[in-house]
């Protein structure tokens, strides 16, 4: 086995794998959100329309849900090292692309170029966690959630100075970002030379197993409801607020402080769900501070105190990205688990900001949108109510097999017919080939499955087996004879 494959065993492979990530993880929403300060200047130096404006907000949920589904597929051919890497590239390229561009299409594509590299990294690294650090998966959302909120902080915090430091140039604000991109597949460009190796998994990875999937079903939800409280609040609270009396200074200082605040929640919250078994005190925790925090912001008092409890309560995202390594116990199935939960979760926040201008706009106030904030909430409890429940994904697929009804039943009485009239000695046979697959013998698959395809009876008729006699040290005479 290479040592990529057993990082925990190698500290200097283990290192440098936990380099990359927290690298990664500081680049994945760059291409986001260091459009947003210097958006006006932007539209302004390339002429965007109204509609292509639109389309620029919206790009970063499409590309994460279009791009993370295929991810798994991806990974499965080319190597989730190699993947990684190539995300990175990906992600450089757009943003030194839309850096240098002086048209609205072009820098439209280019930004997708750039956020397919963020989707692709955003279901990769909860993979490398599981595969790399399966008894330190805890400590490393940690420090993968909260370089990633870092990141994304930094980028919104910097972009404005360092457009001022180059004499107002947004091309500038925007491309220094590649460079960022660019050190961080350095650990990567390393690592691509070796792969870890994989390991057969009986649960359905693909997209239409999953469709059958309770835990896959909630997980999304989860991801969808927390991410339309999130793109919501960032895009809209500096409007409540400067609706409220505030100034564009104060609520910029707010937003800084909302979106900070996501640094030593990333700290805490991986961490401490990782030593629990069961972690719906925590669901239930966020949902009790978003309630508060918007049955706050609408009484219009206090608006700052109300916005860190909403922020607080969005440790929901740290929450989710550790639970897609605690509901599942194989790299492959936490994969697959990441990227359907996040594609399909993004899929259905995209809606979500629109949703509440249009709510906005119509009632000419806050209570009618914030009602769909509180539905998202309401959402969230019932989803983070089933997957924070002590269960794994594979146990839900194996539940499957094992409730196959009345012919699953006949099947199971033939086998064990079939045992008591084997013997002791052909149960030590399959003794000897005992695998762990859920308690059962690997025998008793293989004839489950013969079973169900026919090519056995159900119930096996009695056959005569030889008398077995045991033979002392020494002893060398033959059995006696079948009667």
């Amino acid at each position: 086995m290479s040592a990529v494959a057993r990082s925990e065993g190698s500290p200097s492979v283990a290192w440098l794998i936990a380099a990359g990530i927290t690298l990664a993880a500081l680049n994945l929403r760059t291409a986001v959100t260091s459009v947003g300060p210097v958006l006006d200047q932007v539209t302004a130096g390339l002429g965007m329309s109204g509609a292509a404006i639109g389309l620029l907000t919206t790009l970063p949920v499409l590309c994460f849900a279009v791009f993370g589904a295929v991810t798994p597929a991806l990974a499965r051919r080319m190597g989730e090292h190699r993947l990684l890497l190539g995300a990175l590239i990906l992600l450089g390229a757009g943003l030194a692309l839309r850096s240098l561009v002086g048209t609205a299409e072009v820098f439209l594509a280019a930004s997708v170029v750039a956020l397919a590299g963020g989707a692709i990294g955003n279901v990769v690294i909860p993979t490398l966690i599981k595969r790399h650090f399966p008894r330190r998966a805890g400590t490393m959302t940690t420090v993968y959630s909260t370089a990633l909120a870092l990141g994304t902080m930094v980028a919104a915090a910097a972009t404005v100075p360092i457009e001022r430091a180059a004499d107002g140039n947004w091309h500038v604000a925007l491309g220094v970002w590649a460079a960022l991109a660019a050190v961080a597949a350095i650990p990567w460009l390393a690592l691509s030379r070796s792969e870890p190796e994989r390991r057969n998994t009986l649960v359905q990875t693909g997209r239409g197993g999953l469709m059958r999937s309770r835990l896959a079903w909630a997980m999304a939800g989860y991801f969808g409801s927390q991410s339309i409280i999130a793109y919501v609040m960032f895009g809209w609270l500096p409007e409540v607020l400067r609706d409220h009396g505030y100034t564009s200074g104060q609520a910029g200082l707010v937003l800084a402080v909302f979106t900070g605040l996501g640094v030593p929640t990333s700290l805490v919250v991986p961490a401490l769900s990782a030593r629990m078994s069961d972690q719906r005190p925590l669901v239930l925790g966020f949902v009790a501070l978003y309630a508060a925090g918007f049955a706050g912001l609408l009484t219009g008092h206090v608006l700052w105190v109300w916005s860190v409890a909403v922020s607080l309560g969005m440790g929901s995202f740290p929450l989710a990205l550790s639970l897609l390594a605690l509901r599942t116990r194989t790299s492959e199935a936490t994969a697959a688990l990441s990227a359907f939960g996040q594609s399909t979760g993004y899929l259905i926040a995209g809606a979500g900001p629109l949703v509440f201008g249009l709510l906005y706009q119509v009632s000419g106030g806050w209570a009618l949108p914030f009602g769909l904030l509180f539905a998202a909430v309401a959402a969230q409890a019932l989803t983070g109510w089933y997957v924070g429940a002590p269960r794994a994904l594979e146990d839900e697929h194996h539940g499957r097999r094992r409730g196959g009804g009345h012919r699953r039943a006949v099947q199971d009485r033939g086998w064990a017919a079939l045992e008591s009239e084997a013997g002791h000695a052909s149960r030590g046979v399959r003794d000897r080939i005992t695998t762990p697959i859920t308690g059962r013998t690997r025998a008793r698959a293989i004839g489950a499955r013969a079973l169900r395809d026919g090519k056995a009876d159900p119930v096996p008729s009695p056959r005569p087996q030889p008398a077995r006699h045991a033979v002392r040290r020494g002893d060398r005479r033959r059995p006696a004879p079948r009667s």
